[in-house]
């Protein structure tokens, strides 16, 4: 099979491997679309993320769908066929995390294109038979690839309590930005505010479901205070903004990646008794990401603003360097 290698920063060499063979309780899926995300920019550009470091040759992406056509052992044959969108990680069942659900915090995860973990960039991958899961015949593969960043997005808008009676305040229009903008108007937000530098950015969250957006150069924050804040930017100045912006006994949700440490107004998030806490991937989210796309209730396919062949994974990295780019998909197959 073809997979895109990163074999150094700043270079994509595609190889030829062997296809890989499910273990008992896997699938084998033939990948279809592949959403590009920050972290694989990351490390195509830095050779890192954080802590995690490439340390040799890796296959990125981990926003996949595709079709099961091979099962190991123990799963049913009948999934052979199955369009799937997977939910890629492979978290240790024997864990204290992964017994009471809390799956994603699992300290021996194995995740997609986190080193040293292959992604989803090639022909075949697999993956634990209840980490693939079906999607209708409604949902495209671009759709079912970008379930993937809709469970981060729903895992923040169920940190932050959203429901009928909210005020959202979101920071940064990005992909993420957006899909928590979708998210904060299908839980039912009476008014979600978006901040972002971008004014292209910003008329994209209106479009997406924004009610207010606001420029944080320019435009005052907290005139009327929030319910919750998500900050899906990662910047200082934008955090501690939206804390101060938000009411008493309201809610704080780090999504956005940043510095390692930052100054936070520790007195405001004590005399408000804020719940301040972040996201760290997701757990138990596809079901409801599935739904929501399902029901038209969020709109994945309108966010894909570009499309690149498996060949083109180095033009696919770049990509979100265009203007007006909001989510590339390599088709694989």
């Amino acid at each position: 099979m073809r997979a895109a290698v990163l074999v150094e920063p700043g270079r994509i060499v595609v190889q030829e491997r062997p296809v890989p063979t499910p273990d008992p309780g896997d699938v084998l899926v033939r990948v279809s679309s592949v959403g590009v995300c920050g972290s694989d920019t990351h490390y195509y550009r830095h050779g890192r993320v954080g802590s995690f470091v490439v340390e040799a040759p890796l296959v990125l992406g981990h926003e996949a769908a595709g079709t099961i056509v091979a099962v190991g052992e123990s799963v049913d044959p009948s999934r052979i066929g199955q369009r799937v969108s997977i939910e890629p990680q492979r978290p240790d069942p024997e864990t204290e995390e992964t017994r009471r659900g809390d799956y994603n915090l699992c300290p021996h995860m194995r995740f997609y294109a986190t080193p040293p973990v292959d992604g989803a960039l090639c022909d075949y991958v697999t993956i634990g038979a209840e980490f693939a899961h079906p999607v209708p015949g409604s949902v495209s593969d671009d759709a079912a690839a970008l379930c993937e960043p809709l469970s981060v997005g729903i895992a923040a808008i169920r940190k932050a309590g959203v429901d009928a009676r909210s005020r959202v305040l979101i920071a940064g229009a990005g992909p993420i930005g957006i899909v928590v903008t979708q998210l904060a108007r299908a839980y039912g937000a009476t008014e979600i505010i978006v901040t972002d530098l971008d004014p292209a950015r910003r008329e994209q969250a209106t479009r997406f479901g924004a009610t207010t957006v606001l420029d944080p150069t320019v435009d005052r924050l907290g005139a009327e205070p929030v319910d919750a804040f998500i900050d899906a930017s990662g910047a200082q100045s934008a955090v501690v903004d939206g804390i101060r912006a938000v009411r008493p006994a309201g809610r704080v949700v780090l999504v956005g990646l940043g510095a390692e440490t930052m100054e936070l107004p520790v007195q405001v998030i004590q005399n408000r008794e804020l719940m301040l806490t972040g996201v760290f991937r997701y757990a138990n989210t596809w079901p409801t990401a599935i739904a929501l796309v399902e029901s038209g209730q969020v709109d994945l396919d309108s966010m894909v603003t570009a499309h690149f062949t498996l060949e083109e994974t180095a033009q696919a990295l770049d990509s979100d360097r265009t203007p007006g780019s909001v989510k590339s998909v390599v088709r694989v197959s």
